[in-house]
């Protein structure tokens, strides 16, 4: 039984996402197809694999980012974390990046700014699965004064153009720093 294309609004960003970065056109497809399965995608009981929120969280003047030190993964990484049964990416993104930053007056972007997925190593009981994440243009408000949380190690603006030269960093991080700066390049 063929099903019609699923329009909810995380499908329709889905859509616009693979026509803006047709590079990212094939992952999209994968996330359409997760995304048939409904809720269950979107919880971390779905051992396979499951959909996370993430936020490219941009300083006010846009030439820094707010990266975490990730206590379990032991990298720098953009904030974010599961869904926990919200099918609304795009808020995960936001209450991901309010609740480990401790920032208020936070904006996010309506569009899918990137598409990840990564797999995630076998930690404890839980097995190696997939996080098919989503990551979000998150924009800080007048106030840039963060608050670590018991998620991270620590905190850090980082300059934009220098993640994106940084043969160390993560791959997908200098992928994101790299669509930021053609995005934003020049007056």
């Amino acid at each position: 039984m063929h099903h019609a294309a699923m329009t909810t609004p995380f499908a329709d960003a889905l859509r616009i996402h693979a026509r803006r970065f047709p590079e990212q056109s094939r992952l999209a497809d994968a996330y359409q197809e997760l995304l048939e399965e409904g809720v269950h995608a979107f919880v971390r009981e779905r051992l396979d694999g499951h959909f996370t929120g993430s936020a490219w969280l941009v300083s006010g003047d846009g030439s820094r980012v707010l990266l975490t030190h990730h206590r379990k993964l032991d990298r720098w990484l953009q904030l974010g974390g599961h869904a926990d049964g919200d099918m609304d990416l795009r808020a995960v993104a936001l209450k991901e990046a309010e609740e480990e930053s401790g920032l208020t007056g936070l904006t996010v972007d309506t569009d899918i700014f990137d598409l990840d997925k990564h797999w995630i190593p076998e930690r404890g009981s839980v097995r190696g699965h997939w996080h098919f994440d989503a990551r979000y243009i998150v924009r800080a408000g007048d106030n840039e004064a963060f608050v670590v949380s018991n998620e991270s190690n620590a905190l850090a603006w980082r300059e934009i153009a220098g993640i994106a030269n940084d043969a160390s960093a993560d791959a997908s991080l200098r992928r994101m720093a790299r669509r930021w700066l053609e995005q934003h390049a020049g007056p």
